[in-house]
């Protein structure tokens, strides 16, 4: 059973190798070489790691002539966003009765 893309996106996020291969990818389109140049992980591994990616929808891999670039796909990560941006709302909902709590006892306090 495939999971749905939220949390396919969470667990390709999981790693940190990858989110470094995204961070890359942010600044413009690179080959597999490129990619793993800065890893010390061998080029199977690289491309284990490009597969994840490319299944949870973050990356996209072309062929320009014998170059096959990869490319971000922002989109899940968007999706992620609006997700924890739910939670955000909430929190700071609960800061703001928070504060007003506190401000209210420090007046009683003043008096």
């Amino acid at each position: 059973m495939k999971p749905d893309p939220l949390s396919a996106t969470f667990s390709a996020l999981a790693d940190p190798t990858r989110r470094a291969i995204l961070a890359r990818l942010s600044l413009g389109e690179a080959s597999v070489k490129e990619l793993s140049e800065p890893f010390d992980i061998s080029p199977p591994a690289i491309t284990k790691h490009l597969k994840v990616l490319e299944s949870a929808g973050l990356i996209s891999r072309g062929r320009k002539a014998q170059w096959r670039p990869c490319a971000l796909e922002a989109g899940p990560l968007r999706e992620i966003s609006d997700w924890v941006e739910q939670y955000r709302l909430h929190w700071e909902g609960s800061l703001d009765r928070l504060d007003t709590y506190l401000q209210d006892i420090q007046k009683g306090n003043d008096t």
